[in-house]
């Protein structure tokens, strides 16, 4: 499988907004820390690099196109994708980066949620056979008969025209109709065998004078 890291779009992009944030930070006292469990996602300093995996990829450098089919695995600071084909467009302007990507055919994706106490990001998986990812809001759109799974909890489309929405932060909105499956461990089963009943005594048959 050929390896295809999406260098020629994402770096030159990211690297002229970064140049850019950095002077006007120079410029400005710098703003207070932003405690991590607070941070937005792809909130870090630097730029974002994108690495797509695919066996096969064209690119439109005009209208700044770029299409991967078999076996495509997606690797970004904001999202992982796998889908049988991929298409992404990258903003007209240099200092954009990244406007829109298209996943199509098995599609599966990885979204982190951050809790608020500090603690481990709770992963939200979502499965359908489209999904969209739009830079301007940084939301997934899943079409195609989704269902997302977050920690025990299943989302699960009951209709082909339900669509679901993973936002930045790993919230889940769906709409139209869908089952809500919420598992929760039983702290109560502690494997014990009950105890058996004891065996009622025979009663005496009584002596006839």
């Amino acid at each position: 499988m050929r390896r295809i890291i999406c260098a020629a779009f994402l770096l030159l992009a990211t690297a002229a907004r970064s140049g850019a944030q950095e002077a006007a930070r120079g410029a400005q006292p710098s703003p207070a820390a932003t405690p991590p469990a607070l941070a937005a996602p792809g909130a870090n300093a630097g730029p974002i690099t994108t690495e797509i995996y695919a066996d096969e990829t064209s690119f439109d450098t005009e209208k700044r196109i770029g299409v991967f089919a078999g076996h495509v695995r997606v690797f970004d600071p904001r999202f992982n994708i796998q889908s049988d084909k991929l298409t992404v467009y990258i903003h007209k302007e240099e200092s954009e980066g990244l406007e829109k990507a298209i996943a199509e055919g098995h599609v599966g994706v990885v979204r982190e949620k951050p809790d608020p106490k500090g603690g481990p990001p709770t992963k939200a998986i979502g499965l359908s056979e489209k999904a969209v990812y739009t830079s301007s809001d940084g939301n997934v759109v899943l079409t195609g008969s989704p269902r997302v799974q977050q920690g025990l909890d299943t989302h699960v489309s009951t209709s082909p025209d339900t669509v679901m929405v993973l936002n930045q932060e790993g919230h889940l909105t769906t709409h139209g109709p869908s089952r809500t499956e919420i598992r929760q461990e039983n702290k109560d089963d502690k494997s014990v065998s009950p105890t058996p009943s004891p065996t009622p005594k025979r009663a005496r048959a009584k002596k006839r004078k």
